[in-house]
């Protein structure tokens, strides 16, 4: 059996992951980076430290057992692919990739970050032909809250910034407030069960200017909620709603100025159930499943495959 092996060392995850094109199958391991109770992320130096502690571990996981060839290598090196973007976190990847090359002589194929998680997006719903098409794929998670038009003119994601937050991330937000109710960092799967449980009805207006938004007001409304005495779910779901407006005005803009393209999105706030309802009910879209929209190296495993069969 030949695969193709994916690395991925993001801002909080190291990922690892075989994908077999042959079958469909991948065997995905990771494991988020460790971060105190009460603080809101890593300094990139403590990052690159526990990436260089958790890969060997995964890649002794994801391996077990494999008796296969691996034909190629995808991995991470940057969050996007415009010039100047750059995280230490990914030198990591990078540089564990270069060694296995070398030791297995076999390619290394670069993606972004970005790109990783659209393809991983495509890949868990059967939709791998997207990336021959012209499309706009959503990036909604703690470092990005993109909208971008993804032309496949080579078999690749090749994207341009169509619309974006003009302040604080999505899950910038989340985390921000779910921190300020006292949950763990980072907070999207504990706010949306706080969220869910919640019995009142909760309303929440977007901030658009033109096909972008603004999502640093929501934070200044929770904060208020939570002197006015408001409940702990009332904020959760408020969070969960203001980041649904702003995400489906967004969506709305971006039809109306750019026809009716296929409309993709993933990123880790795309894996909250209230959000993904609420544009499933006002477009007609392709969601990540939720284990392949946190960040994940199925992407980059998905996209060293593309690449290796069309260079053949």
């Amino acid at each position: 059996m030949s695969c193709y092996l994916g690395i991925d060392t993001s801002n909080y995850t190291t990922s690892v992951c075989l994908y077999d094109d042959a079958s469909g199958e991948v065997v995905s391991r990771r494991k988020l980076l460790p971060v105190r109770d009460g603080e809101l992320g890593l300094r990139q130096s403590d990052a690159v430290f526990h990436h260089v502690q958790q890969l060997p571990e995964l890649f002794e996981s994801a391996l077990d057992g494999f008796d296969g060839d691996i034909r190629a290598i995808g991995v991470s090196y940057a969050p996007r692919t415009a010039e100047g973007s750059y995280m230490p976190c990914f030198t990591v990847g990078v540089t564990a990739a270069r060694v296995l090359s070398s030791a297995l002589r076999v390619p290394v194929y670069k993606f972004s970050h970005q790109q990783g998680h659209i393809a991983a997006a495509l890949y868990s719903v059967g939709r791998l032909d997207l990336l021959d098409k012209k499309h706009i794929a959503f990036h909604v998670s703690g470092g990005t809250t993109e909208a971008l038009t993804v032309n496949g003119t080579d078999g690749f994601v090749t994207t341009e910034i169509t619309a974006q937050t003009l302040d604080l991330n999505a899950g910038q937000l989340i985390d921000r407030i779910g921190v300020m109710l006292g949950l763990s960092f980072p907070c999207g799967r504990e706010l949306e069960k706080l969220a869910l449980s919640c019995t009142e009805k909760v309303t929440a207006k977007a901030t658009l200017k033109g096909l972008d938004c603004c999502l640093s007001g929501g934070q200044n409304i929770a904060e208020r909620y939570l002197k006015e005495g408001r409940s702990r779910e009332y904020i959760a779901r408020f969070a969960m709603e203001f980041v649904s407006a702003a995400i489906c005005g967004m969506s709305e803009r971006i039809r109306e100025s750019c026809g009716d393209l296929p409309f993709v999105y993933a990123g880790g706030v795309m894996s909250d159930s209230i959000i993904r309802e609420r544009l499933q009910s006002s477009f007609d879209c392709v969601f990540a499943k939720p284990e392949f929209s946190s960040d994940n190296a199925a992407g980059t495993a998905v996209l060293a495959a593309v690449k290796d069969n069309n260079s053949i």
